[in-house]
């Protein structure tokens, strides 16, 4: 039986594809009976083979005795010196004046010593007591022992070692003593020496805990690294020393001695061991220390610096913190969540909910010692750096100012959280001006310094050499370059703008022209406010420089080296750089992130980071430009840089594209689910969880690279869309929008035509016996709706479509005896639908009141909704926990989608509506489509105008309140308040941080009390409502869509032109019936050529309240009438002249009486319109 180690007992098949018999004994067409040369061949073989294994077993065989000999004659070796050790240790002869007697103890016990036999143990204890008596200094320092120095630390470290947990004293003095006085002899064995001292520091044992043993641990860490010359920087001795009490001891976690006492902190060397830091973290192998141990690296270092109370922060010192914040940012920023921050954050409401992935707290050693970096003390010392450094004109000063900037910038992307107190305390610093006669703003110091680069001239001057800057930024350089201080420069200064303009209102910003510095009635932020001709020249830097980030990303990104993330918190997608794998686990991928550099040569930065902060700063400027005109009209355009004939083809061929590979990776992971499961029970490895998690990195790099490859005008228009003109963005959205309904309707745009081909489809299938979906598509797109219960019925009956909506709807109004009106439809009825819920749920007082108005009546989500649904349920004693209170939350959130999905059906269908939305609500739309959270929405100040004027004005007086600002007794709590039926007013008190109510507001923080101020009532307390509102817009207009307008834009997209109403161009595009239909002559009937007199002579107010009474909107169409669906139409109406002309609002249809007289007209025509009366659905 053939026998095998699968324990199959049948043998393998095997085939052979050579055309030559391998059995020597088997018969063949060639050769019959099995002999010949084939035979003799394998029989030579075979006696071959035989010959070489016996040569191999004699080989092995001497090989096994030749080992045995050597051990049994070392060993034997070794026992006759133990007995010669013993013969001179017994004989009593004592020392003489050389130390004869413990240096041939020395010679004869590194010969033969073993850490396992517990009598060479005694032996060396032996040793050192001899080598105490004698005085260790004396006896370590004989030439004669000098030659054995190395080898006999090594064998005291490994009895120490040995003995663990217990520490022999006697031999560990003797450790101290080698130490101390011949630390070279320690050279070639650091890394252990400080594996056994950090073992020895973490135990448990009573050993550790007595003081005279924790002093002398203490003697030993800290005897390789002190009385050295401080001036020897580069003695190989001194820097081993240095990195294995890094990487060995100072990355131990939970090393208790340490963390209490400052005797290691006053014996180490913080710039050697900045230098042996910085070495260590610029190379790949620094990827091999653990992620927890690099932390526990950077709190210690972190530590050093802070109790040796440095006055300063030298270069060496700030390089390698930035390289180890680096290396453990992932790690950090997933740690140092917002709710344990308590701290202002810009991050999007509602992440701290999702905790599913959240890391374990950090040590509060760690934590401490990492939130010391950005505390007002460390920042402010950093600015007093900065400005020493700026004012010393050496190129090495500039090198350590260069550095700086460099670290504040790591600082503000590791502490997201606090990313505004940094930006704050640097804000509130002055800098001496560059002729260093007076303070000056910080702002204004790095808007100077930023002016004078070459950088920004040049791009100013010509901004097609944007790409060329921004490419040189990440090419691989030795060192930090002329052009890499030149753009942290810039970055810093643009970081603290940011800042500037969240803070800065409208009237500051428009007086920086007049102010001057030290002016006593000017606030901070009025003080750091840019000239308006300074702003401009910003803007053509800022515009210049954001179109080569988004039309040219795809060369960019193609620059932008990624490394693996194949641990959890490593930098994957945010600083592109390998951190948590040894160097053997994929070496390929340490090669490349050994030549990747980082933007401007700051670790870790990338350009996504770089392409943000530009159009942060933009935005925000354009945004002020659209409240209050400053920049000249057509100043944001970039036309210049586009072929505007043929560039609303191309960008709709560009969006057909996106969607076309969108579809196709839509079925690649629907290939991918239906793969081969895992096991149950069977845990996927980490390495395979690793590699998947490096596919899907991969797959989101090339899904992101082929969408900017493919769409670079995309990219412009919705991230700087202000660079083509309205007109244009209007036409690109209408394209889109006919591009969706075609794609969705199978290509009939028209709803009659769409209808027809569902009911064609729909009898076909019934003839073959097939589901007929299409009848039951339609049925699902008709509603009955009484008008007395309008906002309720559409809600019922449309809002399980979901984005179904899109598709045309037929509606048919009934009374309240379900009799049904008649009407006319084609568009019609739907759009008097449309606008009747619009008119409901937004203006109507027995309306669902979702939505409230400000002071200029225009609507926002109401903030109080939530609360005042929870106020009912717990008045009529229902559970927070319990059905019936989910449920109704549930439901009013869908109310608020469901409206988000009418406005959009209205957008999507062309359809205008009379309602006018709060700017900051309408910011939020155009920002959905923002592709980060930095890009999104970011309440200000300034947005609160829009908000409630009187918040507004309350805040701008506490923002320039001259006194002490803890008199006026603010905390950080907000009061939100709340009315139930027929109760006085509820109020709620919230707090804006972590225990804000025993934190005051003082002149310090009152600028983050304003942003926390303002970014509860805009952002978080009506956040539910408005992310419902804009998920259900969402679902009908893609939110890159929106992202084109600003708000101004987008409300006019809404409600129309607020221009003058142009009767021309309402008379071109108008339709008659009846007898007013223009025969072959082509005149006009004379009663419809007394309207448009009339209309010519009326004033823009009373032609607006004829298109309103018309069409139910008072505005225009944005392309002007010819876009009014349907069409503005005029129809007769009889001759009885005393008879008010009527209208159908659903066709946009006047119904005109044959007036004979433009008087009589005027005054019917008038009448009806201030009056509201002659409505009727015919």
């Amino acid at each position: 039986m053939f026998q095998s180690f699968s324990g199959s007992s049948r043998r393998p098949r095997q085939v052979n594809l050579s055309g030559q018999n391998t059995n020597p004994f088997a018969a063949s067409s060639w050769t019959p009976s099995g002999s010949g040369a084939q035979k003799t061949v394998a029989a030579a073989q075979q006696e071959r083979q035989i010959r070489q294994l016996e040569r191999d077993r004699l080989s092995s065989a001497k090989r096994i005795q030749r080992t045995w000999r050597g051990h049994r004659i070392r060993r034997e070796l070794a026992e006759t010196r133990r007995k010669a050790w013993d013969e001179v240790e017994a004989s009593g002869g004592g020392e003489d004046e050389f130390g004869l007697n413990a240096t041939q103890l020395l010679r004869l016990l590194i010969t033969f010593f073993i850490p396992k036999r517990a009598d060479d143990i005694n032996r060396l204890s032996l040793l050192s007591q001899k080598a105490c008596q004698i005085g260790y200094q004396s006896f370590l320092s004989r030439a004669r022992v000098q030659p054995y120095l190395k080898a006999l630390a090594g064998i005291t470290l490994q009895a120490l070692e040995r003995a663990l947990p217990s520490c022999p004293d006697t031999i560990f003095r003797l450790l101290i003593a080698i130490a101390g006085n011949t630390p070279n002899s320690l050279t070639s064995v650091f890394d252990y020496y400080y594996k056994y001292l950090k073992t020895l520091s973490s135990s448990n044992e009573p050993w550790a805990a007595d003081k005279t043993n924790q002093d002398r641990l203490l003697a030993t860490i800290t005897a390789p690294l002190d009385e050295y010359d401080s001036s020897i920087q580069n003695d190989d001795t001194r820097i081993r020393a240095y990195s294995a009490f890094a990487l060995e001891y100072l990355a131990e976690p939970e090393v208790s001695i340490f963390s209490s006492s400052d005797v290691v902190a006053g014996a180490v060397n913080l710039d050697i061991l900045s230098i042996v830091l910085g070495r260590e973290f610029s190379s790949v192998h620094a990827v091999s220390i653990e992620p927890e141990r690099r932390l526990w690296l950077l709190a210690n270092f972190i530590a050093l610096q802070r109790r040796q109370k440095r006055s300063g922060l030298k270069s060496q010192y700030m390089r390698a913190l930035s390289l180890q914040l680096s290396s453990s940012s992932a790690l950090i920023m997933s740690s140092l969540s917002s709710s344990n921050l308590g701290s202002l954050s810009d991050v999007t409401v509602g992440d701290q909910a999702s905790t599913k992935n959240t890391l374990a707290p950090l040590n509060s050693f760690v934590r401490d010692q990492l939130l010391s970096l950005v505390d007002q003390a460390s920042i402010t010392s950093l600015l007093s750096r900065l400005n020493i450094d700026q004012r010393n004109g050496a190129e090495a000063a500039q090198e350590d100012a260069s550095l700086l900037s460099s670290y504040v910038l790591t600082l503000l992307r590791m502490f997201p959280n606090k990313s505004d107190e940094i930006r704050m305390w640097l804000f509130q610093g002055s800098m001496s001006s560059f002729s260093g006669e007076k303070k000056i703003p910080a702002v204004h110091y790095f808007w100077k310094a930023t002016n004078s680069t070459r950088i920004f001239a040049t791009i100013r001057d010509d901004p097609k050499t944007a790409l060329t800057l921004l490419k040189s930024a990440t090419e691989r350089e030795s060192g930090v370059t002329r052009r890499d201080r030149e753009w942290r420069t810039i970055l810093l200064f643009l970081e603290l703008y940011n800042f500037v303009l969240r803070f800065t209102d409208d009237e500051e910003f428009l007086s920086a022209n007049k102010l001057t510095f030290n002016q006593q009635s000017v606030s901070r932020f009025g003080e750091s406010a840019l000239r308006l001709e300074d702003v401009k020249i910003l803007t053509v830097f800022l515009k210049s420089l954001a179109f080569a980030t988004y039309f040219n990303a795809s060369e960019l990104i193609d620059d932008e080296k990624i490394a693996a993330p194949l641990s959890t918190g490593s930098l994957s997608t945010y600083f592109g750089a390998s951190l948590g794998n040894k160097p053997s686990e994929n070496p390929s991928l340490q090669v490349e992130a050994a030549i990747y550099r980082p933007f401007a040569g700051i670790a870790g930065m990338k350009f996504s980071y770089v392409r943000t902060i530009v159009t942060s700063v933009m935005r925000m400027l354009y945004e002020r430009d659209s409240r209050r005109r400053f920049l000249p009209t057509n100043h944001w355009l970039m036309t210049s840089r586009f072929d505007m004939d043929g560039f609303i083809a191309a960008v709709v061929s560009e969006e057909e594209r996106r969607q076309e590979y969108q579809g196709e990776e839509h079925e690649e992971e629907d290939d991918t689910m239906e793969e081969e499961p895992t096991i149950v029970g069977m845990e996927t490895s980490r390495r395979a969880q690793q590699l998947e998690a490096l596919r899907k990195q991969q797959q989101a790099t090339a899904h992101n690279r082929y969408m900017v490859q493919v769409g670079p005008r995309l990219e412009v228009l919705q991230n700087m869309p202000f660079s083509i003109p309205f007109e244009t963005r209007v036409q690109i959205f209408r394209q889109f929008v006919m591009l969706d309904q075609m794609k969705r309707r199978g290509g009939d745009v028209d709803p009659d035509i769409w209808r027809m081909n569902m009911v064609r489809n729909a009898m076909s299938n019934s003839l073959m016996n097939h589901p007929t979906p299409g009848r039951e598509i339609l049925s699902r797109h008709h509603a009955k709706i009484r008008r007395d219960q309008l906002f309720g019925d559409a809600f019922a009956a449309f809002y399980p479509l979901g984005d179904g909506l899109k598709e045309p709807i037929q509606i048919t109004f009934v009374d309240k005896f379900d009799t049904a009106e008649a009407g006319i439809d084609g568009g019609g009825v739907t759009k008097e639908f449309l606008t009747s819920v619009t008119n409901e749920a937004f203006r109507a007082e027995e309306g669902p009141h979702l939505f409230v108005t400000n002071d200029q009546n225009l609507l926002y989500p109401n903030p109080s909704t939530l609360d005042e649904r929870q106020g009912l349920l717990k008045a009529a004693n229902y559970s927070p926990a319990s059905q019936y209170w989910r449920e109704t939350i549930k439901n009013t959130l869908e109310q608020y989608e469901f409206l988000g999905r009418v406005v959009g059906k209205c957008l999507y269908e062309g359809i205008l509506i009379d309602v006018g939305f709060a700017g900051f609500f309408l910011l939020k739309w155009a920002s959905a489509g923002a592709s980060s959270a930095e890009t999104g929405y970011r309440p200000n100040i300034n947005d609160l105008r829009d908000f409630d004027e009187s918040l507004y004005q309350g805040l701008l007086k506490l923002k320039n309140y001259s006194g002490d600002a803890k008199d006026l007794s603010f905390d950080f709590t907000i009061e939100d308040q709340y009315s139930l039926p027929g109760e006085p007013i509820q109020t709620i008190t919230r707090e804006l941080v972590p225990a804000g109510k025993d934190k005051e507001v003082t002149n310090e923080n009152r600028p983050l009390y304003l942003s926390l101020v303002a970014r509860h009532r805009l952002l978080v307390q009506p956040f539910q409502q408005t992310q419902a509102f804009l998920k259900g817009l969402s679902s009908i207009i893609k939110p890159s869509w929106l992202s084109m307008f600003n708000q101004t834009e987008l409300q006019t997209l809404i409600g129309g032109d607020s221009s003058e109403i142009n009767v021309d161009d309402l008379r071109t595009n108008t339709i008659y019936g009846g007898v007013y239909q223009i025969g072959d002559d082509g005149e006009y009937h004379h009663t419809v050529s007394l309207f448009w007199k009339v209309m010519e002579e009326l004033d823009d107010e009373d032609r607006r309240k004829v298109l309103k009474y018309v069409t139910s909107t008072p505005r225009a169409p944005l392309l002007g009438f010819s876009q009014l669906n349907p069409r503005f139409s005029i129809r007769d109406a009889g001759s009885d002249e005393e008879r008010l002309p009527s209208t159908s609002t659903c066709v946009n249809l006047l119904k005109l009486p044959r007036y004979s007289t433009a008087e009589i007209l005027r005054n019917k025509l008038l009448y009806a319109v201030n009056s509201g009366a002659g409505f009727d659905l015919s």
